[in-house]
This record gives structure tokens, C-alpha cells and sequence, in this order.
């Protein structure tokens, strides 16, 4: 059986990763929704050159996003640590940098690991072809 403070303090980490999976979902949904905004607003005759615009809120929620999903890693990372813990060891600390795992485990709570991550590069550079492909149609320049 596992021990009541083992449990609450998993308890804790668990919704810390659950807040920072959501906080990455609305990134991602503001992006479509920019995109679409921008897309109808370019077709109704206004300044085309405002489609450019849209690249810099896109790489600022790419950016937010990654260190969202770099966040999680770590915290997903120190849960496995508690979780390897005995129960005279729980101290409730929420302290990501006390984390530890394998090189490899820690190679990924690299900024630029999760910059570059499978999660990101499926979306955000899609939204920038978009971006690109918008402007082409619509000969901005």
C-alpha cells in the first residue's frame, strides 16, 4: 500500500502537470484561432502586409508552448523521483532542479529539446505554411 504522504504529494505534482498540459492546449488553440482571425480579416480588402504580423505572436506562443511542454517534462521527471522514494524522504518539495534520471531523461528537459519536440514541429511551423501560403495567395507583396 502506498503511503498517504507519497499519494498527496503525487497528488501535487499530478495537477501541476495537468495545468501546464491545458496551459499548452489554449497556446494551441490561440494559434488557430489568430490564424483564422487573420484569414478573414486579409480577405475583406484590408492592408494585405498585416498578414506578417501574425508571424510574431505565432513564434511567441511557440516559444510559451515549449517551455510549457518543457515544464511538464520536469515535473514528470521529479514524479518518477517520488515516486522511487520511501516515505521518510517525501518532503513535499516542488523544486524541479532537485529532479534527477538518466542522461537521457535529462537531455530532454532541455528548452531546445522541447523547442525542436515532435508536438511542436507538427504544429507550429504548419501555422507559419499557413501564414506563408496566405501571403502568397493574397500577393502581399
Amino acid at each position: 500500500m502506498i503511503p498517504e504522504k507519497k499519494i498527496k504529494h503525487i497528488e501535487m505534482i499530478e495537477a501541476i502537470i495537468e495545468r501546464m498540459a491545458k496551459n499548452s492546449f489554449q497556446l494551441k488553440g490561440w494559434s488557430m484561432t489568430l490564424i483564422a482571425i487573420v484569414g478573414a480579416i486579409s480577405t475583406q480588402g484590408s492592408d494585405k502586409r498585416f498578414i506578417l504580423l501574425a508571424f510574431i505572436p505565432i513564434i511567441g506562443f511557440w516559444i510559451l508552448d515549449s517551455f510549457y511542454l518543457q515544464q511538464e517534462r520536469k515535473y514528470k521527471q521529479l514524479y518518477k523521483n517520488v515516486i522511487a522514494k520511501d516515505e521518510a524522504q517525501i518532503d513535499f518539495c516542488l523544486d524541479t532542479s532537485t529532479a534527477t534520471g538518466t542522461t537521457e531523461e535529462m537531455k530532454r528537459l532541455c528548452f531546445c529539446s522541447c523547442l525542436f519536440s515532435i508536438t511542436e514541429l507538427c504544429f507550429y511551423p504548419i501555422i507559419a505554411v499557413a501564414l506563408i501560403i496566405l501571403v502568397v495567395v493574397l500577393k502581399v507583396f
